[in-house]
């Protein structure tokens, strides 16, 4: 599937603006991730892009969220290992432990966009261009600051060789790449 085609996809199932920039900022950390990897960009890219596709579908039922969002990847064409990707970047919907590179990668990668949307929209400017990937960091050890956000699945960039630090630098500037795409 080319990224035209996953957009078309990705809008017609996510309604939520906030949502689709979500996903686009979920995209360009996991292109940034995979050319650190050594791995595909476009094939992470698309699953940064599409694995919350099925969100709204499921009101974000944390019992069927990714498991309809894989089974519609599915349908679509995309190989196991990138449907079980987008299935077990939410664990509590398989109780099935993510294990590989590629899901650590998504969970990880998906999650930290959450934490540095938040921290930019406390900065006074709120523009994601002047936030440093220490207030991130910092912000990571607040739990009461952005506390939907699984601080767990951030930690995940450790099961794939990446300090945290190093890992909000990549997120980082890799959402500030597509600033003008996330509003910020």
């Amino acid at each position: 599937m080319k990224r035209n085609q996953a957009l078309e996809a990705l809008y017609m199932h996510i309604k939520s603006e906030s949502l689709r920039k979500h996903s686009l900022a979920s995209e360009a950390v996991m292109r940034a991730l995979a050319e650190k990897m050594g791995q595909d960009k476009e094939r992470w890219g698309l699953a940064g892009l599409l694995h919350d596709i099925d969100v709204e579908i499921t009101g974000a039922d944390p019992k069927t969220h990714g498991i309809v969002g894989a089974n519609m990847l599915a349908e679509m064409g995309f190989d196991q290992e990138f449907v079980d990707a987008v299935r077990l970047h939410n664990e509590e919907a398989t109780g099935i432990p993510r294990a590989t590179l590629f899901q650590h990668a998504l969970s990880a990668g998906e999650t930290i966009t959450g934490l540095i949307t938040a921290t930019t929209l406390v900065y006074p400017d709120k523009k994601i261009a002047s936030v440093k990937p220490k207030s991130i960091v910092k912000r990571m050890k607040e739990k009461a600051f952005a506390a939907s956000v699984n601080r767990d699945c951030i930690m995940e960039c450790e099961k794939i060789g990446i300090p945290l630090p190093e890992f909000a630098e990549l997120a980082l500037n890799a959402m500030q790449a597509v600033s003008d795409d996330l509003g910020l």
